[in-house]
C-alpha cells in the first residue's frame, strides 16, 4: 500500500515562491508522481507530473516556466515561483505505477490529503 503525505503549503504574496513536498511510503517502485490542484467550485486539474526515473516531466500550460517538479527517490517536490492569485487552491500529490507520465487525474491510483496554497494579490 502506498501512502502520500504533502507539506509546504501556506500563504504567499503574488510574485512570491513556495515549495511543496510529497513523501511516498510503501512499495513505490516504478511509480510516476504528479501534482494536481483544486480551487473552490472547480474541478481538480493537472499541474505537473514526473516519471518514475525522474527523467521526464510535463506541465500544464498555466504553470509552465513558473513551476518545476523534481524527485529524489520517494520524495517529489514542486517549486512554485512567480505565483499568481489564480494559483490559489488545494494541491494534491498523486502516484501511479506506470512507465508513462499521466496528466489525467483518472489515471492516478493513490492520492495525498492535500495542502492549501493561498496567493494574495
Amino acid at each position: 500500500q502506498v501512502q502520500l503525505v504533502e507539506s509546504g503549503g501556506g500563504l504567499v504574496q503574488a510574485g512570491g515562491s513556495l515549495r511543496l513536498s510529497c513523501v511516498a511510503s510503501g512499495r513505490t517502485g516504478s511509480f510516476a508522481m504528479g501534482w494536481f490542484r483544486q480551487a473552490p467550485g472547480k474541478l481538480r486539474e493537472f499541474v505537473a507530473a514526473i516519471s518514475w526515473s525522474g527523467g521526464s516531466a510535463t506541465y500544464a500550460d498555466s504553470v509552465k516556466g513558473r513551476f518545476t517538479i523534481s524527485r529524489d527517490k520517494n520524495t517529489v517536490a514542486l517549486q512554485m515561483n512567480s505565483m499568481k492569485p489564480e494559483d490559489t487552491a488545494v494541491y494534491y500529490c498523486a502516484a501511479v505505477r506506470t512507465v508513462s507520465v499521466p496528466i489525467s487525474r483518472n489515471n492516478y491510483s493513490h492520492w495525498g490529503q492535500g495542502t492549501q496554497v493561498t496567493v494574495s494579490s
